[in-house]
């Protein structure tokens, strides 16, 4: 399943982020602040307990977090630029690594870092973060790559979605939820998504 965010305020950020002259400065707060907004969406289902309160005035019930594990994966370099905005919704979470260069000739990742704790009884849940979905070869790696270490429930969650990475997407891993930001209109014959935002690692980290 591939969810839009199709909220005014997103789409106000993602304008934002989309122009060229935005510096790399705004271009990481509007980076963290999307990704607050992404997880607020995707962690709609997340699992709670009711608790008893005692406010100032009476008894009453709330409800808590009741997660035993979540694992942050933001995909190098630029899910990086991701994370922060993750830890300030879900400070207790755990952080793992994957590191991927794309090939520049066919597009397809090549894995070289991983740092992730392997799954333990299949109950934690897994948020993979990476700014763009463009021909879906990192992400859908990164997936299978946290399947093969037992993880059962994964989320991914990313910025800037195209076409044909979404259908892949759901082509490899229909059991994961995809949330994003924008949906484009196309990959181009160099595999960046139009009109996408440009490269989101060299923005991210001012490396022009």
């Amino acid at each position: 399943m591939h969810t839009v965010l199709n909220h005014p305020l997103v789409q106000h950020r993602v304008s934002l982020m989309r122009n060229r002259e935005t510096p790399s400065k705004l271009f990481r707060e509007l980076v963290n602040e999307l990704t607050v907004f992404l997880a607020y969406e995707a962690l709609r289902d997340i699992r709670t307990v009711e608790i008893d309160i005692e406010t100032p005035v009476a008894r009453t019930k709330g409800l808590k977090v009741d997660e035993p594990r979540i694992i942050l994966v933001p995909i190098l370099r630029a899910g990086m630029g991701m994370l922060d905005g993750m830890l300030h919704v879900l400070p207790y979470a755990k952080v793992g690594v994957l590191g991927m260069q794309r090939d520049e000739a066919t597009a397809e990742p090549i894995p070289y870092y991983v740092k992730v704790p392997p799954a333990k009884g299949g109950e934690e849940l897994a948020i993979v973060i990476d700014p763009m979905l463009a021909t879906g070869g990192s992400a859908c790696d990164a997936v299978a790559q946290l399947k093969k270490l037992g993880y059962k429930r994964i989320k991914f969650l990313n910025l800037i979605s195209a076409p044909e990475g979404i259908a892949r997407f759901e082509r490899e891993h229909p059991d994961v939820e995809v949330f994003t930001a924008a949906k484009d209109e196309r990959l181009n014959s160099h595999y960046y998504i139009v009109p996408g935002l440009g490269d989101a690692g060299d923005r991210i980290f001012g490396t022009l």
